[in-house]
């Protein structure tokens, strides 16, 4: 058997403990399917008396400083798991190539801003960046897209991408409980951040979508071009009508390909409820791939947490003992073509939309005229009870038209004297 592979693991947090405690427990597999064994010889975090659940041995190096570690140790691979697009986390990663060094890495947010450089540098001095662990947790999503489907010309991309959102709807849905409410729930519980905002408002979604785009389309990441909206708007009435309509609520990065471009977006979509991804619920993950070959495959899974998040890491490790390499966004980076944005205005599709208005005659007929003037036709409508002059809850789905049809027709409608708060648009996707 070969000599050890030397592992430096920059960050001992859920992750970081969770790789080191599953390269200890599963040791003897992992070194006959990696042709040698895996040890972690460096370790770096400022606390050390603190109870992470895992033995770090005397016999490994100890380092306050990541940076430092990623400089000094003496290892074959430098694990980042410490997170975030700046700061320590990417000078550990820029340090460990300068060096020569191959890099394993759980941070979507430091290759949805870096990833070309990144991806440059690696090449450069010839070594790999391994990501399996940056999209969807557990569910090898960077494999399939890279290795299984590589023969394949893919035209879309769809994925739960964020457990927090995917557990908040869930919940609503399943108890009937406003997003205030089972938001605050979702941080006793460790599923939410106390600031949450990184995860409802879809940026989280975002980082990992556009690393999926950049694999399934050969485009450079291209984060800023991103239409990102996330979940606060979504309410437990909407989550109703949506099922008295047959449709659930999700919150899905879509990439695809059409004619005017390609198209990154993350945002709210009703999908039908007999849609495979409208049953994948809670904390868990999934990603629908659609090829010309191989038609539409689908990965479930767990997308957070120490476990499944090690266990991609460690697939990635796996394959750089047994000295696999690839691009890292696979293709050599200088084959990366930019292809033109569709902007999201240019989104075709059906749309649900929920007006808040007064109950009095006429006002079906104005709505309906403004949506008549924009080119926007109504599919089926649902305006529960009257309450003469009160308010009452008036819901449409709406037939595929432009998305900037769409939001002039929304303009019109909140012009409307009767219209007593602004509507309420979701995009419903054909899954």
């Amino acid at each position: 058997m070969m000599k050890s592979l030397k592992i430096a693991v920059a960050g001992l947090g859920t992750v970081g403990a969770g790789l080191v405690k599953l390269l200890s427990d599963n040791a003897a597999p992992i070194a006959a399917r990696a042709g040698r064994p895996v040890q972690v010889t460096a370790v770096s975090a400022r606390d050390r008396n603190r109870d992470r659940g895992v033995t770090i041995g005397a016999d490994v190096s100890w380092y306050e400083d990541a940076v430092q570690m990623a400089a000094e140790a003496d290892v074959d691979v430098v694990v980042e798991v410490i997170g975030g697009s700046e700061g320590v986390a990417r000078r550990v990663v820029e340090t460990a190539i300068g060096r020569g060094l191959h890099v394993v890495t759980a941070n979507k947010a430091l290759l949805a801003h870096h990833g070309v450089a990144l991806a440059l540098a690696a090449e450069a001095k010839n070594v790999t960046i391994g990501f399996e662990a940056a999209v969807a947790g557990g569910i090898p999503i960077i494999k399939a897209l890279k290795e299984g489907l590589a023969g394949n010309t893919l035209s879309r991309v769809t994925g739960i991408l964020n457990g927090t959102c995917n557990y908040i709807l869930t919940t609503m849905r399943e108890q009937g409980r406003d997003f205030a409410d089972v938001l605050a729930e979702a941080q006793a519980l460790g599923y939410a951040e106390a600031d949450p905002s990184f995860d409802i408002d879809g940026v989280d979604a975002a980082h990992k979508l556009s690393i999926l785009t950049s694999l399934a389309f050969a485009t450079p990441v291209d984060f800023a071009s991103m239409y990102v909206e996330g979940i606060r708007h979504v309410s437990a009435v909407d989550i109703d009508f949506a099922e008295k309509l047959g449709y659930r609520i999700k919150l899905l990065g879509i990439a695809q390909a059409t004619d005017h471009g390609i198209e990154q977006r993350v945002h709210p979509c009703m999908v039908p409820a007999s849609a495979p991804i409208a049953k994948v619920d809670g904390v868990f993950n999934a990603v629908v791939a659609e090829g010309d070959f191989v038609g539409r495959s689908i990965y479930e899974g767990r997308g957070a947490g120490a476990g499944p998040t090690a266990s991609a890491v460690a697939a990635d490790i796996i394959d750089i003992a047994r000295g696999n390499r690839s691009p890292v966004f696979g293709v050599p980076t200088a084959a990366l073509q930019a292809q033109p944005v569709a902007a999201m205005e240019r989104r075709q599709g059906a749309y649900y939309m929920r007006l808040m208005v007064l109950d009095r005659p006429g006002v079906l007929a104005d709505v309906a005229q403004a949506l008549r003037a924009e080119g926007v036709s109504v599919e089926q409508m649902i305006q529960p009870g009257r309450a003469p002059g009160e308010t009452v809850p008036m819901v449409m789905t709406l037939h595929d038209t432009e998305e900037a049809a769409m939001n002039r027709a929304v303009d019109r409608i909140k012009a409307l004297d009767a219209v007593v708060e602004p509507p309420r648009l979701i995009r419903i996707e054909d899954m």
